[in-house]
């Protein structure tokens, strides 16, 4: 890569204060990082040369010192049921993905944090791939710029063949981002924060902070702390009703168990007067999916503001895991409901481009091993 092309700042990756820093750098007036902002995140352009209501002297600066980088993208997947799966390049080796899924009243895009995950959750297929390193403010807000120019412009594309009949059009817009691709994104802290930030920013992409949702297998610390700076909505990995079986699906468990961790996701929402926590629950064949659990999980969550996201098992190679059949989860569904705990059942989507919850794997090459399963060691959080 061009040695200035490294040296330029990328402005995807600063929020709105940084780019009023950065533009002031350069001699101009704290407005302009506002223009800026409107090119780049209403208007999806990333030429300077196009942003046409900048003095033509500011964007020659511009053009010298900064750039729109977003991650390049290595490869795309289409699946039958119209998700969408981007494998981007991070670096010349390293690579991760992230999807879009279509339904009739959303488009949800999930989006990665790091290029694999040192958390070794044991049914999560990006666990197994280990861990390189943390993406950057500019890679996970990158993702979200990408995908909506290239879904606008297979929507232009569309158009030209023709509408489709009414009825039979998902959403192809991306109108919900969630944090549950790739990568504990509390482990990245530092990055994920600023990015959380340009999702929700009026001038960003002005996204409501009950459509933004960040997903994590519950780092406790980085939970109370997340409570004192942003405010978009928490989902839990929880997949167990005990520390027994927790400690063994989710190792962080061994750090943070459950009785550390529920008080943790009520503060949340007392600080940002939220509505509720989902608590995510894979479902895995004979491991944790009978009655009993379910009635376990309702004794710890009834009284509390959560909803159950129950999961259907997506298989990867290698897993011992089987997905728990239809009847058994809708018999711990309704063992919940019965119990006044809210739960619903995924539906499975993209699983033939190993797309769906959990089958995310990328390209992890070079990583660090750090494996929880193994033993309890100190999760590398970036403050």
């Amino acid at each position: 890569m061009d040695a200035l092309v490294t040296q330029r700042t990328n402005l995807l990756g600063l929020p709105r204060a940084g780019l009023e820093a950065f533009v002031a750098d350069l001699g101009s007036k704290p407005f302009r990082a506002r223009q800026l902002m409107n090119w780049i995140y209403k208007r999806g352009v990333g030429d300077f040369a196009d942003m046409s209501d900048l003095a033509k002297d500011f964007r020659t600066r511009l053009a010298g010192v900064a750039e729109v980088r977003a991650p390049q993208i290595a490869s795309v997947h289409r699946s039958s049921d119209g998700t969408c799966k981007w494998l981007l390049r991070a670096d010349a080796s390293q690579a991760f993905e992230m999807v879009f899924i279509p339904e009739a009243d959303r488009g949800t895009l999930c989006i990665s944090s790091q290029v694999g995950c040192a958390l070794d959750c044991s049914f999560c297929a990006t666990a197994q791939q280990g861990f390189n390193r943390n993406l950057s403010t500019a890679e996970i807000v990158g993702q979200v710029w990408l995908a909506v120019r290239e879904l606008e412009r297979e929507e232009a594309q569309r158009e030209v063949s023709g509408p489709p009949p009414p009825g039979q059009r998902d959403e192809r817009h991306v109108t919900n981002v969630v944090l549950m691709g790739m990568g504990e994104p509390l482990a990245n802290f530092r990055n994920v924060v600023p990015a959380l930030g340009i999702l929700l920013d009026d001038f960003g992409f002005d996204l409501s902070r009950r459509r933004v949702t960040l997903s994590t297998s519950g780092l406790v610390p980085q939970i109370y702390k997340l409570a004192q700076v942003s405010n978009v909505a928490l989902a839990v990995s929880l997949h167990a009703p005990d520390d027994a079986l927790r400690d063994q699906l989710v190792p962080i468990n061994r750090k943070h168990p459950i009785a550390e961790l529920l008080p943790a996701c009520w503060h949340y929402l007392d600080e940002q007067n939220g509505r509720s926590v989902t608590f995510e629950y894979v479902m895995l064949d004979g491991i944790n999916d009978s009655p009993a659990q379910a009635r376990a999980l309702a004794r710890l969550l009834k009284g509390h503001p959560a909803k159950v996201n129950l999961i259907p098992f997506n298989p990867f190679p290698g897993t011992r895991y089987q997905r728990s059949p239809a009847p058994v989860i809708q018999r711990f569904r309704d063992e919940l409901l019965q119990r006044g705990v809210l739960a619903t059942i995924r539906r499975t989507r993209g699983d033939d481009i190993d797309a769906a919850c959990g089958q995310l794997a990328g390209r992890v090459i070079d990583r660090t091993t750090v494996r929880l399963g193994n033993k309890v060691i100190g999760v590398a959080v970036q403050p």
